[in-house]
């Protein structure tokens, strides 16, 4: 996957994981993008470590399930690390 595509992709994962996370989140498009890219990247690795699966394609769902839970886990370790109440 391109750097484009890693992009779009963390800025609809962020996005999802922003929707479904309960509370306020807070920030713009650009923390969006940074937090599902970062999401995506620790996805890709829990999935290559335990289901010995890793993002490879934009379109595949699997890539798209492991970068919203990437950055469900992300968002939710960055609302503990800011004290952030519901």
């Amino acid at each position: 996957m391109g750097f484009l595509g890693w992009i779009m992709l963390g800025l609809i994962a962020g996005a999802i994981a922003k929707a479904i996370m309960p509370g306020r989140q807070g920030g713009g498009w650009l923390s969006t993008i940074l937090l599902g890219v970062v999401g995506a990247i620790l996805g890709g690795w829990i999935g290559s470590t335990v289901f010995h699966v890793g993002i490879y394609q934009f379109w595949s769902l699997r890539s798209w399930l492991l970068a919203v839970l990437g950055s469900l886990i992300v968002l939710f370790i960055w609302g503990l690390a800011r004290g952030r109440r519901a």
